[in-house]
């Protein structure tokens, strides 16, 4: 959708992407530093992201610092078996992404888990549900993380 954003929308994105506020009542102290009333904040939040102009607001961890353990998965999956495999692999809390690809690993998805144990278990039982052992396990070597700030200013 297209949605023309006004001045206040342009601050509240700007405002979010890098300095939420990590407070009991955080729309409230947002709404303060930006002239506004906390309920205007929620509702243009909302607004936003119903427009598709948000797609997503929450917090980014380092899982690893957390105890995490995590990788990207391959996998080949009959053309006729993909809903059926993906839901699945969906159906695992872990699970980040998963999209297709053009190539015969055409299924690749992340997953994440509390401990390199869990996450051997839960690409096993991905392996017993579906049927389907040809999965590649690609562990991460050097972790990049881009910071994307949009400056609507």
């Amino acid at each position: 959708m297209n949605m023309k954003l006004d001045p206040v929308d342009n601050k509240l994105i700007n405002f979010i992407q890098s300095n939420f506020p990590l407070v009991p009542e955080p729309y409230r102290e947002i709404g303060a530093t930006l002239g506004i009333r906390e309920d205007e904040v929620i509702d243009r939040i909302k607004h936003l992201t119903e427009n598709g102009v948000l797609r997503r607001l929450g917090g980014i961890f380092d899982s690893r610092k957390l105890g995490y353990a995590g990788t990207l998965c391959a996998m080949k999956v009959p053309g006729d078996r993909i809903s059926e495999t993906a839901a699945v692999i969906n159906s695992f809390p872990g699970i980040t992404h998963n999209y297709i690809r053009e190539h015969s690993f055409n299924m690749w998805f992340t997953v994440l888990a509390p401990s390199q144990d869990k996450l051997d278990e839960i690409i096993n039982q991905i392996k017993n549900r579906t049927g389907i052992n040809d999965i590649m396990v690609l562990p991460a070597e050097k972790i990049f993380k881009i910071r994307v700030n949009f400056d609507l200013d």
